[in-house]
């Protein structure tokens, strides 16, 4: 209860959780949407889910100065780092600033705030969103090659506390992949018809998808599941 208090003073924490229940409440809308009996309860969820995305949405409407702040921070990225590290991570940081504006000019268009269509700037904040999500793949997948030579190397000369650290940064990079990948089959889905498999998943599928996610983001949040970058 004190660990839930204290992350819902923060507005990253109260984000998270915002996020867990919205998709929670997609995925139980939609798994109960084919049993009649539940129908009204389906599309309560379903309602639920829908206001959570919309009051994320208008909170990050003040996220932009945020990212600004942390991709200025982050510049070229350490020189002691993996060039290709740096690199994927820079292009990530520009894929998540150009993401922000799309998003705003979209929801302003919805909400009668400016004239015209909303429809093309959602696409390109989404196809952002996705691209963003791929590029921290392909990241997480170079520092878990690099974390592999390193675990190679150490064999030789062996340190149970250099090892164990090392087997910590392995697995929250895969969590991070993980839910990389579940994000963008969301986002792949979001799209507009016709690419790939966007349009297809059923609803059901999404919540779970944005469920994986956000429960990994939980889980890394509360400290056991944060790494550095190789």
């Amino acid at each position: 209860m004190a660990a839930l208090a204290a992350a819902l003073e923060s507005y990253r924490g109260r984000d998270r959780v915002l996020r867990t229940l919205c998709y929670v409440s997609q995925l139980a809308g939609g798994a109960l949407a084919p049993r009649g009996s539940a129908r009204g309860l389906s599309r309560s969820l379903l309602a639920v889910s829908a206001q959570l995305s919309s009051c994320r949405t208008v909170l990050r409407l003040l996220d932009d100065f945020a990212v600004l702040s942390h991709s200025c921070a982050y510049g070229l990225g350490p020189k002691d780092e993996d060039a290709l590290v740096r690199g994927l991570s820079v292009l990530c940081n520009v894929a998540d600033q150009l993401y922000y504006p799309c998003e705003h000019v979209a929801w302003a268009a919805d909400a009668g705030v400016i004239l015209g269509r909303s429809r093309r700037w959602w696409a390109a904040s989404t196809a952002l969103w996705g691209l963003s999500l791929l590029l921290g793949t392909l990241r997480s997948l170079r520092i878990l090659l690099r974390l592999r030579r390193k675990l190679r190397m150490q064999k030789c000369t062996p340190s149970a506390q250099s090892q164990q650290k090392m087997r910590a940064r392995v697995k929250a990079e895969v969590l991070t992949i993980v839910s990389n990948v579940a994000d963008l089959s969301n986002a792949v889905h979001w799209l507009p018809p016709g690419f790939l498999w966007a349009g297809r998943f059923p609803p059901w599928l999404v919540g779970l998808l944005g469920t994986i996610s956000s429960l990994i983001a939980l889980y890394q949040a509360s400290g056991r599941g944060s790494s550095g970058a190789a």
